[in-house]
């Protein structure tokens, strides 16, 4: 570390320091998730391990520090991996070895790739913003999403080895905090939705196939390929908020539905209340449809993906974005339902894990040594009070000659007061 000039500067480093460790780690890291069983949970990929298992942010921190990492974000149904026998490492947190978490599920981020062109993601060059879906949980590029042209610093994406299932974005406020610097804005920004799916996910949910395209679940699409992109939400023609029977539901057949399984992360944090949730999570038989007419421009979109129709499929990939408001909206009817019902949190908010507030983050240095003098015996603390004020007047003295010959303390001369300190030397 270089000088810093002057020892005024070295504590104000110090103090900053502390700020950025309260902001970095405002909580405990004491207690490894593995007991609470499988959860909704921050999840962290050691690259040093150089396996792809998931860790707990506590274990990331108390088990895994020193190791290069990578955030995964929330993952669903996610159980800790540190204490398992699939990681070499051994935990600190849980100290008996477990068996392998069988019902875990490790997409692509688990091999430090993202998004359907299959790119590592590098935050010190990457210029895009990510959005990871609401049901898959991978993280997309906006220029992917077809939200903007590719910035030109990107490298053409590799062509992987083996057709990988397209993954969901998810969008938030924290995401729009890391919008991409010095680009324009994007066709959608991020206070235009309140959620993402993948074309992938939409493909392998009856109804929210059916609603895509129309009011609330906006689609980006082009009319030619050598046209503009722009938003597909609706149209003026009545089929935004028309009411339907069952008779004119499009047909979806599930075999056609882009394969594997996915899972989803909701990104709603507008709480509408128990009461109110309860009311929206069991189907409606009884009533009529609700869901707007399919908008013919998203249908023949899907239609030319599942045929591989290279000309419907160049107009659009069938990606959507929710506005807010987009769980109220289902309809649930005896066949609406059941598709929704499948994935709970397309239904009600759902609750994501965090470890409990650190007491002591934000405070100094100073403060914390006074708390750990409080809770030791009285004669203990009698001695470190001592072994503080005979540290101060060794300061004092190293200290003295500086302010008479008016030279500046540097972070040097600090750092060997310490040095000697630590080796019993008193000659100062």
């Amino acid at each position: 570390m270089a000088s810093l000039g002057s020892l005024i500067e070295f504590v104000a480093s110090q103090d900053e320091l502390v700020r950025e460790a309260a902001l970095t780690l405002p909580h405990e890291f004491s207690r490894c998730t593995y007991s609470l069983g499988p959860i909704r949970q921050a999840v962290y990929l050691c690259l040093t391990c150089a396996v792809p298992r998931g860790l707990c942010s506590s274990c990331s921190i108390a088990c895994h520090t020193h190791h290069e990492q990578i955030e995964l974000f929330p993952k669903r149904n996610f159980r800790c991996d540190c204490p398992t026998t699939a990681i070499p490492h051994g935990c600190t947190l849980h100290r008996s070895p477990e068996g392998e978490n069988l019902e875990n599920k490790y997409d692509q981020n688990f091999r430090s790739i993202f998004c359907r062109c299959s790119r590592p993601y590098d935050p010190k060059s990457e210029r895009e913003t990510m959005i990871q879906c609401l049901t898959c949980e991978d993280w997309f590029h906006e220029s992917c999403l077809h939200l903007r042209t590719r910035p030109s610093s990107r490298q053409a994406s590799p062509i992987p080895e083996t057709k990988v299932t397209a993954h969901d974005d998810d969008a938030n406020d924290d995401q729009s905090e890391a919008s991409s610097s010095g680009l324009p804005p994007p066709l959608i920004s991020a206070e235009d939705y309140d959620a993402f799916i993948c074309s992938s996910c939409v493909c392998s949910i009856d109804t929210l196939r059916r609603y895509a395209g129309t009011q609330g679940a906006i689609m980006v699409v082009r009319d030619t390929e050598d046209s503009s992109w722009r938003k597909l939400d609706g149209d003026a023609s009545g089929m935004n908020a028309s009411t339907t029977t069952e008779g004119d539901l499009l047909d979806i057949d599930d075999s056609l539905a882009a394969p594997g399984q996915k899972r989803s992360r909701s990104q709603s944090f507008h709480s509408e209340g128990p009461e109110r949730k309860k009311q929206h999570i069991s189907p409606e038989p009884s009533s009529p449809c609700l869901a707007p007419s399919p908008n013919p421009v998203a249908q023949a979109i899907f239609q030319g993906s599942q045929l591989l129709s290279d000309t419907e499929a160049s107009l659009g990939a069938g990606d959507v974005f929710l506005t807010e408001g987009w769980r109220e909206r289902w309809c649930r009817c005896s066949r609406c339902f059941p598709s929704l019902s499948g994935h709970p949190y397309l239904l009600e908010e759902e609750e994501t894990y965090e470890p409990p507030e650190d007491p002591d983050s934000g405070l100094s240095l100073e403060e914390l040594g006074m708390r750990a003098l409080e809770r030791l015996p009285r004669d203990r603390a009698i001695d470190g009070i001592r072994a503080f004020n005979d540290m101060r007047d060794d300061l004092l003295a190293y200290l003295r000659p500086f302010a008479q010959e008016g030279r500046i303390v540097s972070e040097a001369d600090v750092r060997l007061f310490f040095e000697s300190l630590r080796e019993g030397q008193r000659g100062y």
